[in-house]
């Protein structure tokens, strides 16, 4: 079953306005009197450096829809501070939190709430519906969510009832993708909400964007093109930030997030992580949104999604030998 809503009205609702002004990374540089650094797998980048600069938040346009169209056009994603309710956000953190207990991977002796990776530093990703994950689903689910969404596409809006729920461990990261090359056979007008289940810092690992990604045509003609059941293909573009900026253009960004915090972007928006260089789980969701009225890629509706069906099977075709054919 597709999660459907058909709610729809022009009036506006509230956001967390106490949230939307935060301390950014110059304060934070001036507060430690020295650079700071991250990586994004083995590559380090100074913040506010030449390759990696921060996200700006979209609080200021809420309400206006027009304009929130026209900064996602241009910037390939919308922050929003403080877009669901932090107490439930925290609750399904918690959720989290034990089943990540229930199967072993946090520390042994050490307060739930800490998060602290086990000594396998095994990641996990879970599907939020099995395990049942009632809380997270009040969070990404919320009729807040998709009044939201209702609006920014002017019309009712379903999202995806497959939802991506992810435990990232120490020195683990993801890799620069399109999101397209796994979720490609409904409509192209899909985009990606990610929700941070509790506070982020630079060196847990939240997710990065490669500014100006959505327009690098040849890339998207090739590897936009591609579908990893389809073509049983290596699906991250590349493992190192710095050689995607040299070669195509554009810079990288991220933030610190805070618990109740979103960042919205589309299909062809060029997205990773930091790399997590605590000794916490860095907790994260990601899900999907779109028009109601457009096609559904099947692999990720119903009520069990059969999810990828192919990829991984078989010899998979390494992005390296991709990369050469397509001459990029």
């Amino acid at each position: 079953m597709i999660s459907l809503y058909n709610t729809y009205s022009l009036s506006f609702f509230h956001y967390n306005e106490s949230v939307t002004s935060r301390n950014g990374f110059k304060t934070r540089m001036a507060e430690e009197g020295s650079k700071l650094k991250v990586k994004i797998g083995k590559a380090e980048l100074e913040v506010g450096g030449p390759y990696l600069q921060e996200l700006r938040d979209s609080n200021d346009l809420l309400g206006d829809w027009k304009a929130l169209q026209q900064r996602m056009a241009t910037d390939g994603y919308l922050l929003i501070r403080g877009l669901h309710d932090r107490d439930k956000v925290l609750q399904a953190r918690e959720e989290m939190l034990r089943l990540l207990s229930e199967t072993g991977r946090l520390a042994p002796d050490t307060p739930l709430e800490e998060g602290r990776i086990g000594p396998d530093n095994k990641g996990a990703l879970f599907n939020g519906i099995e395990p049942p994950m009632p809380k997270l689903l009040e969070v990404v689910n919320s009729n807040h969510v998709m009044q939201f969404f209702n609006h920014f596409f002017g019309g009712p809006s379903l999202t995806y009832d497959y939802k991506w729920v992810r435990a990232v461990g120490h020195q683990h990261f993801t890799g620069a993708h399109y999101d397209i090359v796994y979720m490609g056979r409904g409509t192209r007008n899909l985009y990606t909400m990610w929700t941070p289940l509790g506070d982020i810092s630079l060196e847990m690992g939240g997710l990065a964007v490669l500014l100006g990604s959505q327009h690098l045509e040849k890339v998207k003609e090739t590897y936009g093109n591609m579908d990893v059941d389809r073509d049983n293909i290596e699906g991250w573009f590349s493992n190192d930030p710095l050689e995607l900026v040299e070669k195509f253009g554009g810079v990288w960004a991220t933030t610190e997030y805070k618990a109740g915090d979103a960042i919205i972007f589309g299909m062809f928006t060029m997205h990773g992580s930091l790399t997590n260089q605590t000794n916490r789980y860095r907790l994260s969701v990601d899900t999907r949104y779109q028009l109601a009225s457009e096609p559904a890629d099947e692999r990720w509706i119903g009520a069990k999604p059969k999810g990828h069906y192919a990829w991984g099977k078989g010899k998979m075709k390494s992005m390296e030998e991709a990369r050469r054919d397509w001459g990029i």
